[in-house]
């Protein structure tokens, strides 16, 4: 079988932090988004971006939730920016289980940037008045070497090998019951 190479489309939300105030109306409206029925409700706390903010060091960092990782990072260096030192887990976008960022509240499911699936532009982007939230979509060639498979049944394996399908199917029937 000849490999083939494929194009693919990466979506991706630039961040310039020194922009960013602290507004946090990228939370408020992604987490109105994503509420069932969409804009019914607030709650920053399912908000699939989030703006951490260091008081002693004065900055804010708007980040975005990526994949889910099964198990904690090892990875606890410190960078020092602007001679400011920060720990690694600040810039971090997974949702892990050494914290409770990205993360549903009520059912702790994680949660991961979908880009605001059928809009045009993410709405954290968008809302943003600071401009500190750019959207970019860049072509890159990838190779296709067997059927993969789908994002969908990856996430769900995961998430029933770590919860469990009664509490996977608990959720989804509770959200079901919200729209």
């Amino acid at each position: 079988m000849k490999d083939e190479k494929k194009t693919k489309i990466i979506k991706t939300i630039k961040i310039d932090v020194d922009k960013c105030n602290g507004c946090r109306a990228c939370e408020v409206i992604c987490s109105a988004f994503h509420a069932a029925p969409k804009y019914s409700s607030n709650n920053p706390a399912r908000s699939r971006i989030r703006v951490i903010h260091d008081p002693l060091k004065d900055v804010y960092v708007p980040i975005y939730a990526g994949e889910y990782a099964v198990a904690e990072c090892a990875g606890r260096d410190k960078y020092t920016i602007d001679g400011k030192e920060y720990d690694e887990c600040a810039f971090c976008r997974a949702s892990c289980p050494s914290r409770d960022l990205f993360k549903e509240p009520d059912s702790d499911l994680p949660l991961k940037c979908d880009m605001c699936e059928d809009e045009e532009e993410p709405l954290c982007v968008k809302w943003c008045i600071t401009d500190a939230l750019t959207y970019e979509e860049r072509e890159e060639e990838v190779e296709e070497e067997e059927e993969e498979q789908e994002e969908m049944e990856i996430g769900l394996e995961a998430l029933a090998d770590k919860y469990g399908l009664d509490k996977i199917m608990d959720t989804v029937a509770r959200m079901s019951m919200k729209g």
